[in-house]
This record gives C-alpha cells, structure tokens and sequence, in this order.
C-alpha cells in the first residue's frame, strides 16, 4: 500500500525562510507529509517538477467577486478559475458589491452557499461593519467570517454605507470582544466629499481631476484615525489598499510601539502611476487613486526585505459598459487583478527590481495567511495543505487579454510583461488547473481562523 497519494519530485521548492531548493514534496489526505530530496515514500502517483519552481498557493485577502445578486460582474466561478489559473488557491471576498451585502447572518448564509457550489478554490469571507448592524457581529464571527470590513468613505455602494467615527469605534470594541479583526479603507470622508463635490461644480471631471480629489492628506489622516481607534479599543486593524509609503510608515510605527496592525497594498499602486490615467482613462480608476511615481517607488521600499506587507489584488470588477463616459467621477471605480499579482510581481519586483523569491512567496500568501490565521494556508510545510503551485520561472510574455478568466476580460495591465508560468495549481493535493486549463470541479471549501 502506497506511503503517500501523490510526491511532486524534483522541484525547486520556494519556502518561506530558506533559500529555495530542489525536493520532492509528499501528499497524503490533503496535506504535506514530508519535504525532502531524493524521498523514498512510495506514492500513488507522482508529478515531475524538474526545471519548475514549486510555490505555496497564493492567498488573496481582497477580492470583490459580487456574488450572490451581481454575478454579472463577476461571480464566484469566473473569480476562482482566473485565481487558480494565476496560482492562487486561497481568497477572501469582501462583503460589498454582492445583494445582499454580508452584514448580517442570513447574507452570510447565501454567500456560503454560492461560494461553496462554485468555487474552484478555497474561499473565506468578510463580514461588513456598517451603521445599523453591530448586533450581527458576534453571530457572523460563530457562522465563520474570518474579520469585518469598513468604509471610512462612501462605498459607492448605497447599502453598504460608510462607518461614522461612533460606528467604528464602537464597531472596533465588539470586535476586539471576540478577537476579529477589521479592515479599513482609510479616506477622509469630508475631504474627499468636498473635494470632489467642487471639482464636479467647476466641471473639471477628468481622470487627473478625480486623483486631485482623493489627496495623500485624505488617506494618511484616516489611517491615523483607524490606528487610535484600534489602540484605544484593542482591536487588530489592517489597512486595506495603502497606496503611499506614509502610510505604510504609520502603520509599521504604530505596530512597533505595541498595536496590532498590518497593511496591504496592490499591484497596480506599485506598477502604475497617476500619469497613466492618461492613456488608461477609467481602466486605472481606483480608490485611493494611483500616486506619483515617486510614491509608487517608495511602495517597493517598504515590501522589501523584513516587511510585514501584503500584496492583494483587490479584484473589483464590473461590467464594461459601467468603465465609459467622459466625467471620471460617475464610473465605476474598480481594477480587474487578480489573475496577474504573482505574475507581475516576478516580472517587475523579482526579475527587475531584485525581490527575492521568498519575498514574492510570502507577500501573496505567507504573510495573509499568518495574518488572518488561515488554518492549514500559506506554505510549503509539513502540516500544511497542499496548495501547490508549479511554475515554469523561465517563460515571461506580454499579457493579452484572451488569456484572462475574467466575466470581463478587461485589465490596465494587458499588454504587460508577465513572469512565470503556471503549469499546474494543485488545491489540497488535486490538480485543479493543468496548462491554464480547469481540469477538476469546483471543490473549495470555507476556511476558518484557526485557534
């Protein structure tokens, strides 16, 4: 009787805090039984991994996949395919953009099912934390949701409205009370609501117009207000989509002194800046909206070596109907990503800028998963799940958008250079994705925090 159900051999594994080697991976009911060369296990059957490199599965803390009610947008089986084809095999999904939004145990419910019906890959959700609906904390924590989501700012989604300073204070202590995080988009709401209230009244409604709206002042005041929030009520705190090295700043100094905070950024504020608005109009539309280019290089500063950052997509597709019109302001604010984070980050960050492969690996899925505590997530370790991914480091092309899972196959980052191709994406030990092609059923399940 076969030892194992599956050995990967002769891959050069990417661990998490050693240099990356050739060896052979065992696979036994799901999990890494063993790490090693030459291993003797007898197994079931057997990948050969010579000349690939071998990841952990990409977590990816912020994705936006609007199901139930909008699955035209996107929807969970579209989402988790361009996820696993991109070697991710783990994501969290927001709690806005989906009907019903998931602030309360009856929307987390049909989430659940949906997810669990379509999802190629493993799946946890957020909860949202917004006016009204505090009393549904404790409960969405016992259903399973892994933290709560809040807007400081206008969602641009009317059902899930902004958090006043009384909601997330108040918000911040319940969840400290059960030991759940919450994420913040960090922008002042009275700056960037006036702000954009005199631009649109003089007419200036261009992309340049709407960045001007959303000023660094606006994002590194409300990181501050979250942060003495969350050190006032003991709450964790992560800021989601830090968009400037300030604000990665504040939040390293708070965690430093004591407070327990984290931070993400996104592909697209570390590749792109303010002045490609101009040739990518509303493809680029984002919030907080793309910087200079000297914030965009200090951002690759601060996911360097010894960081604690993530780098999440945040997937917040939509229609491409709702991408036109001339005044920036009224289009959807929204960046299609989450098939190209790894790709991009080999490409830009490993192969030009020096990142090491241990960082790439953690900053998609180590450092998410020790974060949020996704039991069994983010390593090639013994123990862990077998999340697998097998890459060919050696293939690097320009990214067209036929070859994008998206509902919509639309991304600022087409026509980009992309590093590292995935051959096979292996979800608990089972090929899910073999040469881009979907070849099991959907088979993710819920993840929960682990104890």
């Amino acid at each position: 009787m076969a030892e194992a159900d599956l050995i990967v051999r002769n891959g050069t594994i990417v661990l998490a805090e050693e240099p990356a080697s050739a060896n052979d991976v065992a696979v036994a009911d799901g999990r890494i039984t063993a790490i090693g060369p030459n291993l003797r296990t007898s197994a079931a059957a057997e990948i050969d991994a010579s000349g690939l490199h071998v990841f952990p599965g990409g977590v990816d803390p912020h994705v936006h996949f609007n199901e139930p009610g909008r699955a035209d947008w996107e929807g969970i089986a579209t989402g988790s395919r361009s996820l696993a084809r991109g070697g991710f095999t783990t994501y969290v999904d927001m709690p806005l953009n989906s009907s019903p939004v998931t602030v309360d145990e009856e929307a987390f419910d049909l989430k659940l099912r949906a997810a669990s019906t379509s999802s190629l890959v493993d799946f946890g959700l957020w909860g949202g934390l917004v006016p009204g609906k505090l009393r549904h904390i404790e409960g969405l924590v016992r259903r399973g949701v892994l933290g709560f989501k809040a807007f400081m700012c206008d969602s641009g989604i009317a059902e899930f409205p902004a958090a006043d300073d009384m909601t997330l204070c108040e918000g911040m202590r319940r969840c400290a009370e059960v030991g759940s995080p919450v994420l913040v988009h960090a922008e002042n709401a009275a700056l960037v609501g006036e702000l954009g209230r005199r631009a649109v009244a003089a007419g200036r409604v261009g992309p340049r117009d709407f960045a001007a709206s959303r000023p660094i002042v606006a994002e590194v005041e409300a990181i501050s207000r979250a942060l003495f929030f969350a050190g006032e009520t003991g709450c964790a705190v992560h800021i989601v989509h830090v968009s400037t090295a300030r604000g990665v700043e504040l939040i390293e100094r708070a965690r430093a002194n004591g407070l327990d905070a984290s931070w993400e950024t996104c592909p697209h504020y570390l590749l792109l800046c303010e002045a490609d608005l101009d040739e990518l109009g509303t493809m680029a539309k984002c919030a907080p909206p793309l910087r200079s280019a000297l914030d965009r290089d200090a951002l690759w500063e601060a996911i360097g070596p010894g960081r604690l950052g993530i780098v999440a997509s945040d997937h917040s597709p939509c229609p491409p109907e709702l991408k036109r019109g001339g005044d920036f302001f009224k289009v959807w604010g929204g960046i299609s990503g989450c098939q190209t984070t790894m790709q991009l980050l080999l490409a830009h960050g490993h192969a030009r800028r020096g990142l090491g492969l241990q960082a790439v690996a953690r900053l998609t899925a180590t450092n998410a998963a020790l974060r949020f505590r996704l039991s069994g997530k983010g390593a090639v370790e013994v123990g862990k799940d077998a999340d697998l991914v097998l890459m060919d480091l050696s293939d690097e092309w320009a990214l067209s958008a036929g070859e994008l899972g998206y509902r919509h196959r639309q991304s600022p980052f087409v026509g980009w250079a992309l590093r590292g191709r995935v051959l096979r994406t292996l979800l608990r030990g089972r090929t899910v994705v073999a040469d881009g092609r979907v070849v099991l059923r959907p088979a993710g399940r819920l993840v929960t925090r682990a104890t």
